[in-house]
């Protein structure tokens, strides 16, 4: 199967995460009056799905394995769990049958996006690999796009339109799933697994703790993607609740205006981070998605109210979702590790994350009840900026390297003596031997 076509079947992981915690949100104020639900019981649905606990359990299980047993066992069955889950939602009678299919699409998703930034990144060409991960980042936000469109279609079904959302979901999991059995092993796990020397998985698990180069990837990219998760993930879930917030009650009116944000997201993944974070400074990039992102939200908290900063608003964090921490995150989350413990280390970051993420779920709700939009306003744009400063500033220089260069810049040598066709190519050169986050990008002007 080529490249492209591996990389797109492999990426669908990211279109069903997405389109999971969409119709979650679209459908939750249904839900709530169908079965009578508290806004404990509300926060308990979000903060146990995709969005957030039910990823990060699926992450948590689903890096180590993937490290284990290749990236294909995870993504040949992680799809068969979540046909499971959309089943229970699509035939829930009460308030227990949609809590198990919640949970159970979110330990999916949280180990198949896992194993699909490592394959994807594994696989793509030396000089294309951000165009190749942008691909998982495009099906992240097609997955809204359409999901939003979907609702507002539906809405005059009420929560038969909303089963028919996941129902949907279903259908393109299957499909996936089916398409995907034709998929070969990464060629570099296959490599890496063939060397009588390698460290067991165990061992290097260990290693991805005890290492200080590693400890310092993994809190730089918690740093990037968590605090700018954190944010993303009550969006994503809570958003309709938030543009009550705003002063905008019409339920279509919301959904359009995320239509808008989610195109938007997907126009800039691709014209923006495909097509030029394997041309540009990636650190100049992150800078203007993130940037945005600060922009996008400090208008809608602060600015007046109406549909002039409700426009702006989508536009800014349409745009910045496209060329900002997700997509850069799926990348160095794949380059500053070695291939023994790739898998691993994003799947311990994404449990981080997640639970970052499901620990405010479960406040989220009632903050936004009891103290406004301005009330968390301070919160949700401080972490912003963190995630702009921490991204900016330590970004790490690996465009255009071989997996393997940059783990012999970080490393000093190929821990497992890989020999993938990249390999003889990557491992010849030590010059920018500092690598990683550690060193001054200036060092290295034309790889950012």
């Amino acid at each position: 199967m080529g490249r492209w076509k591996a990389t797109i079947a492999v990426a669908m992981s990211n279109y069903i995460e997405a389109g999971s915690i969409i119709a979650i949100a679209t459908s939750m104020s249904l839900w709530e009056e169908a079965f009578g639900l508290d806004s404990l019981a509300v926060g308990l649905l979000s903060a146990l799905s995709a969005n957030a606990f039910g990823a990060a359990i699926g992450a948590a299980v689903g890096g180590p394995l993937c490290d284990r047993y290749g990236r294909k066992f995870i993504y040949t069955y992680d799809l068969i769990l979540y046909m499971i889950g959309t089943l229970f939602a699509v035939f829930a009678t009460n308030f227990t049958m949609l809590l198990i299919g919640f949970v159970a699409t979110g330990i999916a998703v949280g180990a198949g996006v896992t194993a699909a930034w490592t394959y994807i990144a594994e696989e793509a060409p030396n000089e294309r690999r951000a165009g190749h991960v942008g691909v998982a980042q495009l099906a992240w936000s097609i997955g809204p796009a359409v999901g939003f469109l979907l609702a507002i279609i539906v809405s005059p079904l009420g929560l038969l339109g909303a089963r028919l959302v996941f129902a949907h979901l279903f259908v393109v999991a299957a499909i996936t799933w089916w398409v995907r059995r034709g998929l070969g092993e990464s060629q570099r796990w296959k490599d890496q697994q063939a060397n009588p020397n390698r460290v067991g998985t165990y061992r290097g698990f260990i290693q991805l703790f005890t290492d200080r180069r590693n400890v310092v990837a993994l809190l730089f990219l918690i740093g990037v993607y968590g605090l700018w998760n954190t944010v993303a993930g009550q969006a994503g879930i809570f958003q309709p609740r938030v543009y009550e917030a705003a002063g905008l009650d019409s339920a279509n009116a919301q959904n359009a205006l995320q239509v808008l944000v989610w195109t938007l997201t997907s126009l800039a993944t691709y014209f923006g981070f495909m097509k030029y974070g394997d041309a540009v400074s990636r650190r100049l990039l992150y800078f203007i998605g993130a940037a945005l992102g600060v922009v996008a939200w400090s208008v809608l908290i602060w600015g007046p109210p109406g549909w002039t900063s409700l426009l702006i608003f989508a536009v800014g964090w349409g745009l910045s979702a496209g060329i900002g921490a997700q997509a850069f995150y799926g990348l160095w989350a794949a380059e500053l590790f070695a291939t023994r413990y790739r898998a691993s280390a994003q799947g311990v970051m994404f449990m981080l994350v997640r639970v970052m993420v499901g620990v405010l779920s479960l406040w989220f709700p009632l903050m936004l009840q009891e103290v406004g939009l301005h009330g968390v306003g301070a919160l949700i744009v401080g972490l912003l900026v963190a995630a702009l400063v921490i991204g900016t500033v330590w970004a790490p220089r690996t465009r255009g390297k071989s997996l393997e260069e940059i783990e012999v810049e970080r490393y000093g040598r190929l821990l497992d003596g890989e020999s993938s066709g990249s390999a003889a190519s990557g491992a010849g050169s030590t010059a920018d031997a500092a690598g990683g986050v550690e060193g001054a990008d200036a060092a290295a002007p034309s790889r950012r």
